[in-house]
């Protein structure tokens, strides 16, 4: 049978490839800890739940396809109170942050299209490029750097006659990368000036660790045309399972595009909508608390890769990710040892390997993304791990 040449192109998930291995490493009794999946351990607000079990409709009914007005409504506020404003009709909600990325990568490329992002990024971006008939050209940065690409000479460096859009995740993620509002001001002009879109993916927004505002790219008006914003539920509230996002932008001629997309797959669910919306009316004082345990985590893998001798790792300001580079000789082999070779006391350590949130062939082969998704305690051993099969890895 043949199948696309588009999907052919497309790779299985590097964060997901060492599934069949982690189960064999458990069924032998082993114990993980799980660094490698971005699937927060925060609790979700009760407000979805309760607002799930109140739906009493006696028809569970289609839902617009531009989503529920009760959720646009809860999320323009949210950005109300951010000082940006949108109108009602400038917020489509999706199946997630990923269809939203995927809606808007249709709406806006053709096949032999390029889009600008940063690398390391998250992998998923090439598969709806690809998807698209387009690709990834990367923007180069490295660990010594601290990942930065806020650069306008390296930015305008990569961008062709088949650029089409710039992208950003802010914060990052695998890097957790934060843009200062400069720098934001620097992309966005660099997309003006070059006649691009530029898409904020800000899945992450509210997990940034030095007191600063939230950010977003929403706020600079005088790009109404080019600014694109992918928002979400999923990491916002820990709401992962919800798979409810939304696209936001001002330029009215892409939201028509995107719109045969939304009524092609009809609706986005109705219960979900409703629930997700009782999570914006959550307060600040659960972000506060979500936000200083996320920090007190981050220090916690910091301090732990610091101890490590040849380490490449600057601290991130955001998002629940480090990106470092370890003194291995190759990452993804060494996560198959650990899984397969080595336990200490019957515990073993996973990551997500640095080579598969590249585009750009050979790079990222010893450097890994660390999520600090879990609690204090298993963070610890997880770093005490790290760095006793870093030795023993080495020591072969």
């Amino acid at each position: 049978m043949k199948f696309s040449k588009k999907i052919e192109k497309c790779g299985l998930s590097p964060m997901r490839k060492f599934h069949p291995y982690a189960v064999a490493a458990q069924e032998r009794g082993i114990k993980l800890y799980h660094l490698n999946i971005g699937q927060p351990d925060i609790e979700t607000p009760p407000a979805y739940f309760e607002a799930a079990k109140a739906f009493n409709q006696p028809v569970l009914e289609y839902a617009p396809s531009v989503g529920v007005p009760e959720l646009i409504d809860a999320i323009q506020k949210y950005y109300d109170n951010l000082d940006m404003h949108f109108e009602k009709n400038e917020i489509y909600i999706t199946a997630g942050g990923s269809e939203a990325l995927l809606m808007v990568m249709a709406a806006i490329l053709d096949d032999g299209d390029e889009i600008l992002i940063p690398e390391p990024y998250y992998p998923n971006y090439d598969t709806m490029a690809n998807l698209c008939g387009a690709s990834i050209h990367p923007i180069p940065t490295t660990p010594e750097e601290g990942y930065h690409y806020a650069d306008r000479a390296k930015i305008e460096a990569e961008i062709n006659e088949h650029t089409r859009a710039i992208m950003v995740t802010n914060p990052g993620n695998p890097t957790g990368v934060v843009l200062t509002p400069e720098e934001m001001r620097l992309m966005v002009d660099i997309a003006k000036e070059h006649d691009l879109f530029i898409i904020g993916d800000e899945a992450y927004r509210e997990f940034v660790y030095a007191g600063e505002p939230l950010q977003s790219l929403g706020q600079f008006e005088d790009a109404a045309e080019n600014v694109i914003v992918i928002d979400t539920v999923s990491k916002r509230f820990s709401a992962c399972g919800a798979r409810i996002g939304c696209v936001i932008t001002r330029n009215h001629e892409l939201l028509d595009q995107i719109m045969k997309y939304c009524q092609c797959r009809l609706c986005v669910p109705t219960i979900d909508q409703l629930a997700s919306a009782a999570l914006y009316d959550v307060g600040p004082e659960y972000f506060a608390k979500v936000r200083e345990e996320y920090k007190k985590r981050r220090d916690t893998v910091m301090a732990g890769l610091e101890k490590i001798p040849g380490v490449i790792c600057k601290c991130p300001k955001g998002a629940f990710y480090v990106m470092a580079a370890l003194p291995v000789d190759d990452a993804e082999k060494f996560q198959y040892w650990l899984l397969e070779e080595w336990d200490d006391n019957g515990e073993s350590v996973m990551f997500a390997p640095g080579e598969g949130f590249y585009g750009t062939p050979g790079r990222g082969k010893n450097e890994v993304r660390l999520a600090y998704v879990l609690k204090q305690a298993d963070l610890e051993r997880a770093m005490d791990l790290l760095a006793k099969g870093i030795a023993a890895y080495n020591a072969r």
